[in-house]
């Protein structure tokens, strides 16, 4: 940013016959120099203001987009939960359907058994009668028979029913036990997932903050780059001033030139006081500012990241 050089003073020489007077010289150094640092700390401020004000934003985006992760992750165990309820009550209504159907047939084969025991029973009375008791010893060699092959269809008819039902009770353990595997293998998968989709919201945050950091370091360095070239340009174009000044007044005189210099002095003074005043000032200020930044990001990410923890 460039300047322009201000005019040499007027120096008025007072006349002989009267008491010298001092005139002051107007300097634009130190009011440009004071309107410099002060729209220095609106920028610096107004840098600040818009970066609490994208952090809060950003605050804002991802407490959404944690809410709605966890609305969907709440959405697919209600589901997962509820089809394997409806899987269960489907497993324990077949398996009782199937109980209930081999009860039905063993008591109608046990029925069969018991009118065929009773026809034979009958048809045996009725050729014994006929027969007119040939021999006890036919009788009860019939009768041996017949009690032998009942018995032994009673053996089978049990046995069968044994086997039928530990294949049914087999069959629903394995079942169970693919289920179950099943959904454990879904819930490690959910879970490893879940954790992947937290690690990566935690580092793209990360990323984002330190890329934040970084361009207001380099925001702030340019600032205070601009800063000291402007303040080398001021002190610069004052010793010019001042030279122009010591020359002008060696041509006036020794005795102007004293009372020039004493001027100067007397106003330079002035001047370096109040600019020092403004200069520390605003220093405070924006130190102040800088300090309650800094705090306000300290409980900010003091907060993220007890969030995070509790996610």
């Amino acid at each position: 940013m460039g300047r322009k050089k201000s005019p040499p003073p007027n120096i008025v020489k007072a006349p002989p016959a009267k008491t010298p007077t001092l005139t002051q010289v107007p300097t634009q150094s130190v009011q440009t120099q004071t309107a410099l640092n002060e729209a220095s700390n609106r920028q610096q401020r107004l840098n600040m203001e818009l970066g609490a004000q994208l952090d809060r934003t950003n605050a804002e985006f991802f407490a959404g987009q944690d809410i709605r992760r966890t609305q969907a992750t709440a959405a697919e165990n209600r589901l997962a939960t509820r089809v394997a309820g409806e899987e269960s009550r489907a497993n324990i209504r077949t398996q009782g359907q199937e109980d209930r159907a081999a009860t039905a047939a063993t008591g109608l084969e046990y029925r069969r058994g018991l009118e065929t025991a009773g026809s034979q029973d009958r048809a045996l009375t009725r050729t014994t009668g006929q027969e007119t008791r040939a021999t006890r010893a036919e009788e009860g060699r019939q009768t041996r028979a017949t009690q032998g092959q009942l018995l032994r269809g009673q053996e089978r008819q049990i046995g069968q029913r044994g086997l039928q039902e530990r294949a049914a009770i087999r069959t629903t353990g394995q079942e169970t036990r693919s289920l179950e595997r099943t959904r454990g293998a879904q819930e490690r998968l959910s879970e490893m997932r879940r954790g992947i989709e937290q690690r990566a919201g935690i580092r793209t945050t990360g990323l984002e903050e330190r890329l934040g950091v970084a361009e207001r370091g380099r925001q702030e360095r340019a600032g205070i780059r601009t800063t000291g070239q402007q303040e080398r340009a001021g002190t610069r174009v004052r010793g010019q001033e001042e030279r122009a000044t010591q020359l002008q007044g060696l041509r006036v005189g020794g005795q102007e030139q004293r009372r020039t210099r004493t001027l100067e002095q007397r106003v330079g003074g002035q001047e370096d006081r109040r600019r020092i005043r403004t200069t520390g000032q605003q220093q405070r200020a924006t130190d102040l500012q800088q300090e309650m930044f800094r705090r306000y990001k300290e409980n900010r990410d003091f907060d993220q990241a007890r969030g995070s923890y509790r996610v």
